[in-house]
């Protein structure tokens, strides 16, 4: 199979640029176009890798492209999950490249969506195409599910999933949108933590107001929206929200043994980050905090006059978007529910706040000791020389939970990333050499089923 990649790397790596090239962001309604081109560029690749039923499916949002090869009898069925929608590529300047003109260098491929997620759904689509083309047939029933809004939480697969339940029932969703410890160490993740993501808006006059005329007398929404936002926080780091950690364990000594066993240097890292020190929990390692402790994170503030130089007002409203990571068994709607509480409470006179809620997902474990996990990293081992360690994730992939509870399958996160390589940044990359061995590791796990 070795050989094989290696015959067709620069043909599959003309492809991935091709695909990298269409830019579709899913979270803007100016390029709906362009996340649709990416759907037929994705059932077209599909078709061409000798999957059958290929379909395009359309929702109230993006379509979801599905595809199956069902013909090997009394053998296992695999899902594969992925998306093929991405980030806004914003801030362009930092961009050391044009962000949809993808480019090689340094063994490396650059472009908005070259990891998260084209790079490592392409090595799915590429390992079954490579068995195709080398016997006619896979080793075990594939199907496929790729979605156009994973970038804006999923709004519309869950109730796919759950219509469509019989049809893609599976022995295992097989989803490679995570990343290894570092390089050369594959990682399968055994936790993702929920989200809870909201925006938070204050409004006080019903107009901006002249601050010589009126400062000092009146209500600032500025000043007000600091209030509330400095009240979220306590001094040693908790979430000050009252009933916050309510479904959070009390981590045992064994999981704390288990995280601190994945080699990690905080202080390579905060010299890395350009950071004198790190912020959190007291009490609570980095990999803990970002692993199996709950977050509530300020995203961004808006509020006032942005423009340059000055204009003397008192803002009329101001806003911020707040996102939480969740563990355990909180509820991304219990939590909501104590945020909008919490903010009734200590909002200052003469400010009206009011709070929407964007995207909520629930948190996810794992059991590592699957076989469908353990096969995984058998194809790991067999292609890197490295057994893969399993990583407690502090992102979240909303959709995970929901393959897992409604298809009743293990999910495994087979992921071919590094963290080094600026997901939903400027300079997005992927290294060539985890697209070749990816694809030469999914190939190892269809035959170890």
């Amino acid at each position: 199979m070795k050989e094989s990649i290696a015959l067709h790397k620069e043909e599959f790596l003309e492809e991935l640029k091709d695909f990298l090239r269409i830019p579709s962001i899913s979270s803007s309604e100016q390029r709906r176009d362009d996340v649709a081109e990416a759907a037929a560029w994705t059932a077209a690749a599909l078709k061409k890798a000798g999957m059958e039923h290929v379909e395009v499916v359309e929702t109230e949002g993006h379509p979801i492209v599905y595809a199956d090869w069902l013909h090997a009898e009394g053998k296992p069925t695999v899902l594969v999950y992925g998306h093929y929608d991405v980030q806004p590529e914003d801030p362009v300047h930092l961009w050391d490249t044009p962000p949809f003109d993808p480019v090689i260098r340094d063994g490396k491929v650059f472009a908005r969506g070259a990891t998260d997620d084209k790079g490592q759904l392409f090595i799915h689509i590429k390992a079954v195409d490579l068995l195709m083309r080398e016997r006619g047939e896979l080793p075990v029933n594939v199907k496929f599910v790729i979605e156009g809004e994973e970038e804006v939480a999923s709004p519309n697969l869950p109730a796919y999933i759950e219509e469509k339940k019989q049809a893609l029932s599976c022995d295992a969703v097989l989803i490679s949108d995570t990343s290894f410890i570092e390089e050369g160490q594959p990682a399968i993740c055994t936790s993702l933590r929920g989200a809870l993501a909201l925006e938070l808006s204050v409004k006080t006059a019903d107009s901006d107001l002249h601050s010589g005329t009126y400062g000092g007398a009146v209500p600032n929404s500025i000043h007000a929206l600091v209030t509330v936002l400095d009240s979220l926080h306590n001094t040693d780091g908790s979430v000050a929200v009252d009933g916050f950690y309510e479904g959070v364990p009390e981590p045992t000594e064994e999981l704390r043994a288990e995280i601190a066993s994945i080699p990690f240097s905080e202080e390579a890292l905060r010299e890395s980050l350009g950071l004198d020190d790190f912020y959190g929990e007291d009490g609570y390692t980095f990999q803990e905090r970002v692993g199996i402790r709950p977050t509530l994170e300020i995203n961004g503030i808006t509020g006032g006059f942005q423009g340059e130089g000055l204009k003397t007002i008192i803002p009329k409203e101001a806003a911020a978007k707040i996102s939480c990571r969740l563990v355990g068994s909180q509820s991304p709607d219990a939590v909501y529910d104590a945020v909008v509480r919490h903010v009734e409470t200590v909002k200052p006179k003469g400010a009206k706040v009011t709070l929407q809620q964007y995207i909520k997902a629930d948190p996810v474990s794992i059991d590592s000791d699957n076989p469908m996990i353990q096969s995984a990293a058998d194809a790991f081992e067999a292609v890197y020389g490295t057994r893969p360690l399993f990583p407690k994730e502090g992102g979240s992939i909303p959709i995970v939970e929901v393959f897992g509870r409604v298809l009743d399958a293990p999910v495994v996160l087979m992921g071919f990333g590094l963290p080094s390589e600026n997901l939903h940044a400027p300079n997005e990359h992927f290294h060539i050499e985890n697209f070749t061995k990816g694809i030469e590791t999914v190939c190892h796990y269809l035959n170890n089923l």
